[in-house]
């Protein structure tokens, strides 16, 4: 069984899902499959130029405390960065450059780490390249890769198929045709994979 994991690199609560769900799925017979999209181009179609959490500026009150709450829940350091929503195109365009690559994971946690835990600019080329050492890999060959036509519409057609599967926020989880939405809901997610997979032959 396969659970996939759609995540943007500006998402608050994407950061969350992503730091741990492979230590949930540990022992686990669920193979795990990184989607990296774009919230950007799904919230324009519904007329939003920004965040929905400072387009409704209450709303993003109660989520930056709440972020705290649940990271303080998880054991996750957390700092509210400087600039919100930041640009992770970047960094979503290396990431689908990687996704065959055993370090994409580490990649992907990094990133947000740098974001969350540290208020770092992941918008920064430097940044992502001290990130790309420390997963100790060439950053030169992935930024070059990441510039490539094929990876930026790898990552286009990501983001359409996001759209068209109905996903409208982020961390989204997909078990098979079973969407759930909201780093709250990601052990449900597992637990609906566990209980499919038990169910086989």
């Amino acid at each position: 069984m396969k659970l996939e994991i759609w995540f943007e690199f500006a998402s608050t609560y994407s950061y969350l899902s992503v730091s741990r769900v492979e230590a949930l799925l540990s022992g686990t017979q669920i193979e795990l499959a990184w989607r990296p999209f774009l919230l950007g181009p799904i919230f324009r179609d519904r007329g939003w130029d920004t965040s929905p959490f400072i387009v409704d500026p209450i709303k993003g009150a109660y989520m930056w405390r709440d972020m705290e709450r649940r990271c303080k829940q998880y054991g996750l350091p957390f700092v509210r960065p400087p600039i919100f929503p930041i640009n992770g195109l970047s960094a979503a365009r290396i990431m689908t450059a990687a996704l065959d690559e055993p370090w994409c994971g580490d990649f992907a946690r990094l990133v947000f780490a740098a974001q969350f835990a540290c208020g770092t600019d992941i918008s920064d080329e430097a940044v992502l390249r001290c990130i790309l050492v420390e997963c100790d890999v060439a950053p030169g060959e992935w930024f070059a890769k990441a510039q490539q036509s094929s990876t930026k519409s790898k990552l286009r057609e990501a983001t359409d198929q996001a759209r068209n599967l109905g996903i409208f926020g982020a961390p989204s989880f997909l078990v098979g045709d079973e969407l759930f939405w909201g780093d709250d809901r990601l052990q449900d997610a597992i637990a609906f994979a566990k209980a499919v997979e038990q169910k086989k032959p």
